[in-house]
C-alpha cells in the first residue's frame, strides 16, 4: 500500500468539521472557478470573433477582385472591368475557393417626402448566391431578376427603412449620381426585403439591387462589372489564397482581402486576443496563489503529524509526497468541477442564448455567441495540471524543513 497516498486521501476526504476541510474546499472552489472562467473566456472570444468575421465575409466575401487602383478608397464605386469567364473559372477551380460572384456599386440617395438617406447601391446578378446573407433577412425576400430588363426591386436595411419610415412593398424614389457635370438621375424602385446585420458599416450604407441598373446608369456594356467577390472554404487561408489569385490576374486587375478593406473591424477583433490573454493570466495566477496558500496552511496545521511520521522513520520524501498527492487531488477535483461548470454554461448559452449584450449596436449582435474549441479546452486542463504540479514543489518543500523534536511540541 502507498502510505503517502493513503494519508493524503484520509486528510482530503476527512468528513470531520476541521479547519483543513474548509481550506481544501476553498482551494477546490477557487481552482474550479479559475478553470471555468478560462474555458468561458476562450469560448466567448472565439464565438465573438467568428460571428463578427462571418458577418463581414457573408456580405462581401473573403477576397475582392477588381480594377487595380493603388490610391483609391477601399469603399467606393469601382472602375469597370470586362467580365472574363475564363479567369473567373480559373479562380473558382483553385483549391479552397467556394464561389466567385460578380458585383458593381454606385452611390445613390433614397428620398421620401420627409427624409433622405445616402447609400451605396450594390448590384448583383441572377447567379448571386443569397444563402450567405439569408440569416440577415428580417422581412420580405431577396431581389428577383427578369430576363429582358433590369429589376426594379431593392433590399434595404432595417436602419434605412426606419429612418425613411418605409416597409416592404413600399416604393422608394432613388437618385443616382452620374458625374460632376450631370444631374442625379431619379428612378422608382420597390422595396421587397429588409436586412439587419447589426454592423453600422453595412446597415447605414448598403442597398442591394440589380447589377444591370448600375451598368445602365454608368453606360457600361452588358459584360462590364465592378469586380468579383470570392468566397473561400477556410477564412484562415484567405491571405495565401489571395496571393495565388493576385499572381494569376491580368496586369490591370488587382485583389485584396476583406481584412484590407475593413481594417478597423479586424484590428478590433485582434484586440480581443489581448483581453483574452489578460484574463487567462489572471486566472492562472489566482489558481497558483490559492493552491500554494492552501498547501502551506495544511502543512503548518499538520506539523505535529509530520513530526510523528518522521519520528517513526518516515523519510522527507514520504512526507513531501503526502502533500504533493493532496495538492494533485485538490487540483484534479477543481479542474473536473470547473470543466463541468464551464462547458455546462457554454451548452446552455448555445441552446438558450440567455446571455445577451447590453448594446447590440456596439457589439454587432444581441446574443453572446460561444464557440468551444476542444484543443483549447484540453490545453487549459493540461496547462492547469502542469502549473499546479510545479507550484506544489513550494509548499511540499516546507515539510522537509520541519524537525521531529520541535514538531511534536508544536501547538
Amino acid at each position: 500500500m502507498n502510505t503517502a497516498s493513503f494519508i493524503a486521501r484520509r486528510i482530503a476526504f476527512n468528513r470531520q468539521k476541521t479547519f483543513s476541510r474548509i481550506i481544501i474546499r476553498l482551494a477546490i472552489t477557487a481552482t474550479a472557478i479559475s478553470v471555468a472562467v478560462m474555458i468561458l473566456t476562450l469560448a466567448f472570444v472565439n464565438g465573438f470573433q467568428n460571428a463578427v468575421s462571418q458577418k463581414v465575409f457573408s456580405f462581401w466575401g473573403h477576397i475582392r477582385v477588381q480594377h487595380y487602383e493603388q490610391h483609391k478608397a477601399a469603399i467606393a464605386e469601382e472602375s469597370p472591368i470586362t467580365k472574363n469567364d475564363t479567369i473567373a473559372a480559373e479562380i473558382s477551380h483553385m483549391p479552397g475557393i467556394k464561389t466567385v460572384q460578380a458585383f458593381a456599386t454606385k452611390y445613390a440617395i433614397l428620398k421620401t417626402d420627409e427624409s433622405i438617406e445616402g447609400v451605396l447601391f450594390k448590384g448583383v446578378d441572377s447567379s448571386y448566391d443569397f444563402k450567405s446573407l439569408q440569416p440577415f433577412l428580417t422581412a420580405g425576400r431577396w431581389v428577383e431578376f427578369p430576363d429582358s430588363t433590369y429589376s426594379r426591386e431593392v433590399v434595404i436595411s432595417e436602419y434605412t427603412a426606419q429612418q425613411l419610415k418605409l416597409n416592404v412593398n413600399d416604393r422608394i424614389l432613388i437618385y443616382f449620381f452620374r458625374g460632376e457635370d450631370q444631374r442625379p438621375r431619379p428612378d422608382k424602385l420597390t422595396i421587397v426585403g429588409l436586412y439587419k446585420t447589426n454592423m453600422e458599416e453595412y446597415d447605414k450604407l448598403y442597398t442591394i439591387g440589380d447589377i444591370k441598373l448600375v451598368q445602365r446608369l454608368n453606360d457600361w456594356a452588358p459584360d462590364q462589372i465592378g469586380g468579383y467577390e470570392v468566397f473561400v472554404d477556410d477564412y484562415r487561408k484567405m491571405d495565401a489564397i489571395n496571393d495565388e489569385i493576385f499572381s494569376s490576374l491580368p496586369g490591370e486587375w488587382g485583389s485584396k482581402t476583406i481584412k484590407d478593406i475593413y481594417t478597423n473591424i479586424f484590428d478590433w477583433l485582434q484586440l480581443q486576443n489581448t483581453n483574452r490573454d489578460v484574463v487567462l493570466v489572471i486566472m492562472v495566477v489566482i489558481a497558483v496563489i490559492n493552491l500554494i496558500t492552501c498547501l502551506i496552511i495544511l502543512v503548518l496545521e499538520r506539523t505535529r503529524m509530520i513530526g510523528v511520521l518522521k519520528a517513526v522513520g518516515a523519510t522527507d520524501w514520504t512526507v513531501q509526497k503526502i502533500f504533493t498527492y493532496q495538492g494533485v487531488l485538490i487540483a484534479s477535483f477543481g479542474i473536473l468541477i470547473g470543466l463541468a461548470v464551464g462547458l455546462g454554461i457554454c451548452y446552455l448559452q448555445e441552446k438558450t442564448g440567455f446571455l445577451k449584450f447590453w448594446d447590440e449596436n456596439a457589439y454587432y449582435m444581441l446574443v453572446v455567441p460561444v464557440q468551444v474549441i476542444w484543443w483549447q479546452v484540453l490545453l487549459v486542463v493540461a496547462g492547469t495540471l502542469v502549473v499546479c504540479g510545479l507550484t506544489l514543489l513550494i509548499p511540499s518543500m516546507v515539510s522537509r524543513r520541519i524537525q521531529p523534536a520541535k514538531a511534536v511540541q508544536f501547538r
